[in-house]
């Protein structure tokens, strides 16, 4: 099982396959479910049991959602080691906006369902299918084209768009591992416009809004 916390986000449960066990509640009335259990508890209850500094409204215990291995799809995101909770759910968020269906990340990179990631998705986590994977079985395999990011790589705006695209970003640190990179077929860069030297590179989740804005616009 695992948690999801604030109103907002709760209520978006019931369009999703995520089943809900029960509600803990401050303001039971709000939620108008009567499909589940909704327990009312005080504000000190939640500060005890939510995993934020700042707690929301009701904290709602759900069960995992069942894996589904999707066909490739037009356009994938594809995340080799990914670490930080906020980047996975911000690159949640960003491919739900854009309507990229599916996300296929390697067997280390963080768990969708730690709270943090949750949190950062904003609800967006019901709508993109998340599968862990071993990335260099799964791209040795796929029939899309394997794009990685690069500083070398072919300028992001004036990069032709393949018809089916798995788009490849690495770790936050050390980039994608090498074995990855023996996967791609393509590579892009997002050209700096700035003079400084000192901003070596873009966060990861920064760096994708940027890169799926401009192969969307083409």
């Amino acid at each position: 099982m695992f948690l999801v916390e604030g109103n907002k986000i709760i209520c978006e449960l019931s369009n999703s396959n995520i089943k809900v066990k029960e509600i803990y509640s401050t303001d039971p009335q709000k939620l108008d479910r009567t499909d589940v259990p909704v327990i009312h508890i005080s504000e000190n209850e939640l500060k005890k049991i939510s995993f934020l500094k700042t707690p929301k409204d009701s904290v709602a215990v759900c069960y995992l959602a069942p894996v589904e291995i999707a066909e490739d799809k037009n356009i994938q995101l594809v995340l080799d080691g990914i670490q930080d909770p906020g980047n996975l759910g911000t690159i949640i968020r960003l491919a739900d906006w854009f309507g990229i269906e599916q996300i296929i990340c390697s067997e280390d990179t963080v768990d969708f369902y730690n709270p943090k990631v949750i949190q950062a998705t904003m609800g967006s986590f019901t709508r993109v299918n998340i599968v862990y994977t071993d990335l260099v079985e799964y791209l040795s395999n796929t029939d899309n084209i394997n794009i990685g990011t690069d500083m070398d790589g072919e300028n992001i705006y004036t990069f032709e768009k393949p018809a089916k695209i798995n788009l490849i970003l690495g770790n936050e640190g050390n980039g994608m591992r090498s074995e990855t990179e023996k996967q791609l077929q393509k590579s892009i860069s997002i050209p700096r416009f700035g003079k400084s030297q000192s901003t070596e590179s873009l966060n990861v989740s920064m760096a994708a809004g940027i890169i799926l804005g401009q192969l969307f616009s083409k």
